[in-house]
């Protein structure tokens, strides 16, 4: 195994096997086309547009779209639909520095292929021996990845809320760490993955944070959506990812990406240029074209 091989399953997809779904003039998603059939049966929300689908025109403000794509959601899900429902809605934009056309449930999100955002942050601590990284493990009993080791702290990224404020927010809630702390966090760049799970994509964004902390602070799950924090050093995470498949899919390019920020994997490495531009790859959607 490599890095690179981490790279490459997070960007793993068919995108033959779905058709672009619309909003006006926008292409916000792609809709698996088993799943498509879904969206056929409610021809009072979805329209065909060449290949592709539309939501209807006669929903003309993000709130009106919102609530009746809830409502058809709401009837999948008793139906049998989207494990892991989260009452919890993520904005459908592009960018998020464009307002968002609508709102939708997270779990339905990678069913429509729309880009979803996240807050991902490694805690680490120096040391004379070298860097040290909180590493906790996922409780057993979550609906996604249990028992899979993961970041530091990370989290979804909901409508009405600013980066700054969830990364805050998350840390609280999942590692204990206090907003005073929390707040010394240094943004450190994004990275972008283009994954698919059966009728499932995710062309999604991860917002990088790194937060030095103090040697005497430990990391204690507040939600008990980790059942343990261990403080391992660097190299002992890095043979991890590197070696295995125990960290959560994609919190191992959070990891790659710190080891490259902080000179862990040198420039010298014969790997080095592929997993700088693996690590957004797909930084403008898939198989999009950048526009001059």
């Amino acid at each position: 195994m490599s890095f690179l091989d981490h790279i490459e399953r997070c960007n793993a997809h068919d995108l033959t096997q779905f058709r672009p779904w619309f909003i006006g003039p926008t292409r916000v998603g792609w809709v698996h086309r088993d799943f498509a059939a879904l969206l056929g049966g409610r021809p009072d929300l979805f329209t065909r547009r060449g290949e592709g689908w539309s939501l209807t025109e006669e929903l003309a403000t993000p709130a009106a779209r919102t609530t009746e794509v809830a409502a058809f959601l709401d009837d999948l899900r008793r139906d049998g639909w989207f494990a892991g429902w989260r009452d919890e809605r993520y904005p459908v934009t592009p960018d998020l520095k464009r307002p968002a056309l609508m709102a939708m449930e997270r779990a339905a999100v990678p069913f429509f292929g729309i880009r979803a955002f996240g807050v991902h942050l490694t805690g680490y601590v120096r040391r004379q021996d070298g860097l040290h990284i909180w590493v906790p493990r996922r409780a057993r009993g979550k609906a996604t990845y249990p028992g899979m080791l993961d970041n530091t702290v990370a989290g979804g990224q909901p409508e009405g809320i600013g980066l700054m404020d969830n990364v805050v927010k998350e840390c609280r809630e999942e590692a204990s760490i206090p907003p005073e702390l929390a707040r010394q966090a240094m943004a450190a760049g994004a990275i972008t993955y283009c994954h698919q799970a059966g009728m499932e994509l995710k062309p999604d964004v991860q917002y990088v944070f790194d937060l030095e902390l103090p040697s005497d602070f430990v990391c204690r799950s507040n939600d008990g959506e980790a059942e343990s924090f261990e403080l391992w050093p660097a190299a002992e995470v890095m043979a991890r990812v590197r070696d295995t498949f125990d960290f959560k899919y994609n919190c191992n390019l959070v990891l790659i990406d710190f080891f490259v920020r902080h000179g862990l994997i040198e420039a010298d490495d014969p790997d080095y240029f592929a997993i700088v531009a693996g690590l957004r790859r797909h930084a403008f959607g898939p198989n999009v074209p950048v526009r001059s």
